[in-house]
């Protein structure tokens, strides 16, 4: 199969529920695809290849990930249900993955044998590794970063940890000539990017934002883990989370020093399940000096709303290795995630991603 992009998924969340339920649907159905770039022909959805899963729920282990993504905790929307795809959910170390409430709903089996990790990522031959782990699972996803580039494969940061900036990865990627594309993905349509297009528009059309906040909350673990307090009383929330969305929003105001920003995870609702629902508010001035504000609030499933953007890294990840290119993939960084190493406007990062796709950019 040498058009296949062999993918091993680390963190049976709802993110990558979603993420197999759509690849699966659209191999079957292609006229149903909705929600990837048309601008990458290298390859197609259906080129993408579960061919791992690596996790530390009991319920998980040892499942294919076709039956693993629909083990509880995860709750996100069923739209499809794939068939046998062969990929073994191996285990992993736990490391500081399950350090916040969510070790309460993640059942843990001593009795599981661990994995070697880069052993089962080379027996079965794979070019991208995406790390869905918790927020604040810093040391898991440095080791699964690393583990994956001795691997031989490039990495996908989905989380709020340092991946695409962390410099001995960045070191090793570019000696391993693979990419990295990081951190913390930007869902489709989610509440950062509304929040960060409305923030931007404020200098387009000539006035002033003032001030702003986003209020998130929903059902899924994401929000378990998010809202944990700390023994310091600080929440998990706070370990990248806040710090890569508010930078996200704001980071091309000219006075973004100034602005102020509050954005918040305010609570944990287990019946909402996968729906995450946002509140934002942004007030400034318009011409004499004149109020204006903008209330606005959504709601979306969020494992769908991710699950899109991390099927074009994938394929993006590949057009790199396939031209030997290692390090970190900038333009697809600046489009895809929320903290990446070099913030860029949209549009902008947008139009270079093209170049990069046609070659006629090396990163």
């Amino acid at each position: 199969m040498p058009n296949k992009i062999n993918v091993a998924l680390i963190g049976i969340g709802d993110v990558a529920s979603a993420l197999v339920q759509g690849i699966e649907n659209y191999k079957k159905n292609p006229e149903k695809i909705i929600g990837i770039l048309p601008e990458i022909t290298q390859y197609n959805i259906s080129d993408i290849n579960f061919v791992l899963g690596i996790e530390v729920n009991a319920n998980k282990v040892g499942k294919d990930l076709s039956e693993a993504i629909f083990a509880e905790p995860n709750c996100n929307m069923k739209l499809f249900t794939p068939d046998f795809i062969d990929a073994p959910v191996v285990k992993g170390p736990i490391l500081d993955g399950l350090q916040s409430n969510i070790k309460n709903i993640v059942p843990v089996d001593d009795n599981q044998e661990e994995a070697d990790i880069v052993k089962e990522m080379k027996d079965r031959n794979i070019d991208v590794a995406v790390i869905l782990l918790p927020t604040g699972a810093h040391k898991a996803v440095k080791f699964y970063a690393m583990a994956a580039l001795d691997a031989g494969a490039c990495v996908i940061c989905g989380m709020p940890s340092h991946v695409a900036k962390d410099p001995d990865l960045v070191r090793k990627a570019e000696e391993s000539r693979l990419s990295l594309i990081g951190d913390d993905v930007k869902s489709q349509i989610g509440a950062t990017i509304i929040h960060r297009s409305l923030a931007n528009l404020f200098p387009m059309r000539g006035a002033i934002l003032d001030r702003t906040i986003q209020l998130d909350w929903g059902g899924c673990s994401d929000f378990c883990n998010l809202l944990t307090p700390k023994p310091n009383g600080e929440l998990f929330y706070e370990e990248g989370k806040r710090q890569s969305k508010t930078a996200s929003v704001v980071a091309k105001l000219k006075n973004k020093d100034t602005v102020e920003c509050q954005i918040s995870a305010v609570d944990y609702i287990p019946f909402l399940k996968n729906q995450k629902e946002a509140y934002m508010r942004l007030e400034g001035r318009i011409f004499g000096g004149a109020p204006v504000r903008v209330d606005i609030t959504m709601f979306v499933e969020d494992g769908n709303n991710s699950a899109g953007i991390i099927a074009d890294c994938i394929r993006i990840s590949k057009i790199a290795k396939d031209r030997h290119v290692g390090g970190v993939l900038h333009t697809a960084c600046s489009f895809f995630m929320k903290y990446p190493p070099k913030q860029l406007d949209d549009f902008r990062a947008k139009r270079r991603l093209i170049r990069f796709i046609e070659g006629k950019r090396t990163r």
